[in-house]
């Protein structure tokens, strides 16, 4: 499989810590150095994950060397669902104006995306497709509370879009050369730690701790066991993309596979958490960076205790 581009929104509002410092208390310095956030993005009134992904397939179609109606799947991706029947990829599909076409959307935390690359390499393998649209969308300020002081802070929005092919379109295209993915809910508190519950108080994490323990245990894990299985070393990856839920965590992968910080990718300074769609937009912030011949994993982790790595090459 092959990733030929990506794309990528997000809206203008910008949030700094200096907004939660006066609801409630919370200064700029506990926030950095507990987080690494500094400032995140938040939707406007009339924007939600439907029409974030738009807007991110938008920035997509103008990088592409197909014609979108050669796109013939459409995977969402996305825990902040806008409407749990209409769902994301069908918003998109709506926009597109593509008819007949597999639509499929998931959920599975932050996760998200890389279980999205394998429902393509899926119906890849099955002759049913041929160029996939993935589009990750996440609307956390539509859900989180803000006043709470566990985890109100963290949480921005935005989305991405990206384009797989089962065969090379560019030069340029990067090699999907392998995805795994697992779940960890027998792990701790897997299934209390993060959760989202609209009837209740929204998006919380009433147990901070032990996410951080576990996503430092199993992000630095599949990674490695992605690299292995292609025979490579740690020393041979140029470049890390860890899910964008805390620069500590993110410097604690890091130090457990023995990379240096100049090869970790994050945005999660100035985005937030942007759930599954975080990894994605770092990929298209950063696509003019990577280098033929360079790997990159993207390493993920995410509430339930889902968790994946990928590898790409240049």
């Amino acid at each position: 499989m092959y990733l030929h581009q990506v794309g990528h929104y997000l809206p203008q509002q910008v949030v700094d810590n200096e907004h939660f410092t006066k609801l409630n208390g919370l200064s700029d310095e506990w926030i950095v150095q507990r987080t690494g956030i500094q400032r995140r993005r938040k939707a406007a009134p009339a924007e939600n994950s439907h029409t974030m992904g738009v807007e991110a397939v938008k920035a997509l179609l103008d990088k592409i060397q197909i014609d979108k109606n050669d796109i013939d799947l459409i995977v969402g991706a996305t825990y902040t669902a806008y409407d749990a029947i209409v769902t994301l990829g069908h918003a998109v599909q709506h926009f597109l104006e593509i008819p007949d076409i597999p639509v499929v959307t998931i959920s599975s935390a932050c996760s998200s995306l890389l279980n999205a690359v394998e429902i393509v390499q899926g119906y890849f393998a099955m002759g049913k497709a041929r160029n996939a649209l993935i589009v990750t969308s996440e609307h956390n300020t539509g859900y989180y509370n803000e006043t709470d002081t566990v985890s109100g802070h963290l949480w921005g929005d935005g989305a991405a879009a990206l384009l797989v092919s089962n065969a090379r379109i560019a030069e340029t295209d990067m090699t999907i050369r392998e995805v795994i993915t697992g779940g960890a809910a027998t792990s701790g508190k897997a299934t209390e730690a993060v959760v989202l519950r609209p009837n209740e108080r929204g998006v919380i994490m009433p147990f901070g701790k032990d996410v951080f323990i576990n996503a430092c245990t199993y992000m630095p894990k599949v990674s490695l066991q992605v690299i292995e299985k292609h025979g490579l070393t740690v020393s041979d990856i140029d470049f890390v993309l860890p899910h964008q839920a805390n620069l500590r965590i993110s410097l604690n992968v890091m130090q457990t596979l023995g990379l240096p910080e100049e090869k970790l990718i994050s945005n999660i300074q100035y985005l937030g958490n942007t759930g599954c769609a975080g990894c994605a937009i770092g990929l298209s912030e950063q696509w003019n960076r990577f280098e033929t011949g360079q790997k990159i994993i993207v390493t993920v982790f995410g509430g339930g205790y889902s968790y994946g790595a990928m590898l790409l090459e240049k």
